[in-house]
């Protein structure tokens, strides 16, 4: 990173996804079809014992929880276990992400509330809706007692986690995370309210920066990267996927819903990533866009893009025509993408869209995935609540 500071490897990765279990079939799914006729797509026929002692734990589990213990089970294992990473357990972190949390065992006993009244309300109610139960759940079953904590900041939490976990690496706080995101807001409630406020796709299709886009398609699911001080991960011997350079975070502070008018906080957030991570503009060889399908957001980051890199100056790519919009998840699952793309040195196309809106000036990934040399990514996800953040990922060198 930029600064002086101690370099941070990604030496694990778990992805849970509608496109994908595991990282190699996320891979593949990034480059199958994309999602059309349904304003939501989830994860079919999930079945979270595998991931936990016994069927009794499971079910106290909330399913954002169950995603983000089994992402992190792969993630672990990726990186040769904790015993392999060599931590102390006060020295590794748990910094994690999600939008929203255990929404769908909210909604399920506000309605057992309203049939069978207060002494039916099941006791685990509290623990498995809150926000930051994904990350303590990972934090208590592999005894990472240094910092746990949860970011929450709509769309952005993922991307803005990561960055934070390098950070601590970076300044010496602690020498691993455990960093991600996992969120499974669809549930009944939570669509109909986007859909009310014109934010799913009328068509059920996502497809990002064309002219035709009308929406999101709502995703779920979960990623964990295991971050390490990177002098620790090349003594032991570990497969780097990745390194974190540098990121950012800002506010527009314009509009609870809708971005800043010509992109100006996402100019901002990207430029200091770049700046953060020691680079210059025409370093970047990848942009892993927020790309949600959406009228505003689409437009505003891609007059973004061109501000910063210039017109047509860089590949674009949203990955959301594939895995739909996870929310807070969102961020985690597009470092995945990003590393995934180092890993196989291939760029995956923008899953329904054939080419990009004729007013915007930028290069898109679509058709069919693109031969490119890993370079630096910088992956950007942009929230309600004017929330921005943006975070460089490079191949290990």
């Amino acid at each position: 990173m930029n600064g002086g500071g101690r370099r941070v490897a990604v030496t694990g990765l778990g992805v849970v996804a509608p496109a994908g279990i595991g990282v190699d079939a996320f891979w593949a799914g990034l480059l199958g079809p994309g999602l059309t006729g349904s304003q939501s797509t989830q994860i079919p026929d999930w079945d979270p014992t595998p991931y936990f002692e016994n069927a009794k734990l499971a079910r106290r589990a909330d399913r954002v929880e169950q995603f983000a213990l089994a992402a992190a089970g792969e993630a672990f294992d990726a990186a040769g276990g904790f015993d392999a990473i060599g931590v102390d357990h006060s020295r590794f972190g748990t910094i994690f992400a999600s939008g929203i949390g255990g929404l769908r065992t909210l909604e399920e006993q506000v309605l057992v509330h309203a049939e069978k009244g207060d002494r039916r309300v099941s006791p685990f109610l509290v623990p498995m809706m809150m926000v930051n139960a994904s990350g303590a759940a990972i934090s208590m079953r592999y005894g990472l007692q240094g910092p746990n904590e949860t970011i929450c900041t709509a769309c952005a939490a993922g991307t803005h986690a990561i960055g934070y976990a390098a950070r601590l690496i970076e300044w010496g706080l602690v020498d691993a995370v455990a960093t991600g995101g996992a969120e499974c807001a669809t549930t009944e409630t939570a669509l109909a309210g986007f859909r009310n406020m014109t934010a799913l796709s009328s068509t059920g299709v996502s497809m990002p920066f064309a002219a035709e886009r009308d929406g999101f398609v709502m995703g779920e699911g979960a990623a964990v990267l295991i971050l390490e001080e990177w002098a620790n991960a090349e003594a032991r011997g570990a497969d780097i996927l990745g390194e974190i350079l540098g990121s950012a975070s800002n506010a527009d502070a314009h509009h609870i819903t809708a971005p800043a008018p010509g992109g100006v906080g996402a100019i901002a957030c990207m430029r200091d990533a770049i700046d953060r991570a020691g680079l210059a503009p025409t370093d970047i060889g990848q942009v892993n866009a927020h790309g949600t399908s959406t009228p505003l957001n689409d437009a505003a980051e891609a007059d973004a893009i061109t501000e910063v890199f210039g017109p047509g100056a860089v590949p674009v790519v949203s990955t959301k025509g594939v895995t739909g919009h996870a929310l807070g998840a969102a961020g985690a699952l597009e470092a995945a993408a990003s590393l995934l793309s180092i890993r196989h040195a291939q760029i995956p196309p923008t899953a329904n869209t054939v080419a990009p809106d004729p007013d915007m000036s930028i290069d898109l990934v679509v058709g069919a995935p693109r031969a490119w040399t890993p370079a630096p990514v910088i992956s950007n996800n942009f929230g309600f609540g004017g929330h921005n953040g943006s975070v460089v990922i490079a191949p290990p060198t």
